[in-house]
């Protein structure tokens, strides 16, 4: 699946919001997350993320469609970079949007050395991280008794110390 990302600029603030709520909101009532939920971020913490130099937000398009927006934290001193949030809008999920938008993201800013969390409970969204190479780390938060967040990390560096490398690998019969 074909996509671009196009940077977002502080007086996107609303636009997202709008999105994260509409994106996040059949995640909030079947999970009652009220404190976690992206859906109920404010504006001002969107704001002040978006004025933070150590955050690129994006917003997603297939074709001309505004599908969805990905948020990337890279830390200047070459530490972890941080992926939260990512949505693609309801009408447009199932098509490989957010898997092709992180591939750009780790074209953008280098593929290794990153971490995400999502919802243990929603496996579509660990396949999909699991496929993409992110590893779980062990850490599970329990949110309430309908939900427990899952954390991911991607460190090529490790596989490439240990003698593996995706890029090597062949089958023979």
């Amino acid at each position: 699946m074909e996509i671009k990302i196009e940077k977002a600029s502080e007086c996107d603030a609303e636009k997202i919001r709008s999105m994260q709520r509409t994106a996040f909101s059949g995640l909030l009532a079947r999970y009652r997350d009220e404190d976690t939920s992206p859906a109920n971020e404010p504006l001002e913490r969107i704001e002040a993320k978006l004025k933070q130099d150590t955050t690129h937000f994006y917003f997603i398009f297939s074709g001309d469609d505004c599908v969805g927006a990905v948020r990337a934290v890279v830390p200047k001193d070459g530490g972890r970079k941080r992926i939260a949030p990512i949505f693609i809008m309801e009408e447009h999920r199932g098509r490989g949007l957010a898997q092709a938008a992180i591939k750009e993201l780790e074209r953008i800013h280098g593929e290794d050395n990153w971490e995400l969390d999502t919802i243990l409970q929603e496996a579509g969204n660990c396949y999909l991280y699991e496929k993409m190479g992110y590893v779980k780390t062990g850490v599970i938060e329990k949110i309430n008794d309908r939900m427990d967040i899952v954390y991911y990390e991607k460190k090529l560096r490790d596989k490439e110390e240990n003698g593996f490398r995706e890029d090597t690998i062949c089958s023979e019969k």
